[in-house]
């Protein structure tokens, strides 16, 4: 199989191959989905080593859970909820680094519009606010609004009934907003 041409069809066989255990289609099951678990991370984090680095993060958690992977949701689906979880994840540790490195000066909560592009400084932003919510509403706003994830597709990754993933999603908008002050 050419891994640049794989489709989706081709991409769960891998998974499916990769969770009952074959190490041949784990490592090109991993080559295949680093550049969309790329730009999946980078759709969260404001910089490329920050997206890189989440990016890492997410191949590594694939690749040792991989066998968690039940085929209930499609292979996508479930990469784009680990590719979400590691970023924001990542986000955490960095903020957390940064403020240590500080040496106790206080870091800013908000981006330095100076020094932060409009759209590094929206992400950061957003970042923040989604740490500001419980993180079941945090997964499902990050999933719908920033991964662009189905209603239907979300309730079966998440084994809810789409109701509830419509009623967090709007709960989480609410309160996400208030956080960003855009009501």
């Amino acid at each position: 199989m050419d891994i640049r041409h794989a489709d989706a069809d081709d991409i769960d066989a891998l998974a499916r191959s990769a969770a009952r255990g074959d190490p041949a289609a784990l490592d090109t099951l991993l080559v295949a989905v680093r550049p969309q678990v790329l730009r999946l991370c980078a759709r969260f984090l404001p910089n490329r080593e920050d997206a890189e680095e989440a990016c890492q993060d997410t191949l590594l958690a694939l690749a040792h859970g991989i066998g968690r992977f039940e085929g209930r949701s499609s292979f996508r689906t479930w990469l784009h909820r680990l590719a979400a979880n590691r970023a924001r994840s990542t986000y955490r540790t960095l903020r957390r680094r940064c403020r240590l490195e500080a040496g106790g000066v206080p870091v800013p909560d908000q981006a330095d519009p100076r020094r932060t592009s409009v759209v590094a400084g929206t992400r950061l932003d957003l970042l923040d606010a989604f740490d500001s919510v419980h993180p079941d509403l945090a997964e499902v706003v990050a999933l719908r609004d920033v991964l662009g994830l189905s209603y239907p597709e979300i309730a079966t990754l998440l084994d809810l009934p789409v109701g509830t993933v419509k009623s967090r999603l709007h709960l989480a908008r609410r309160q996400v907003r208030q956080r960003l002050g855009v009501e």
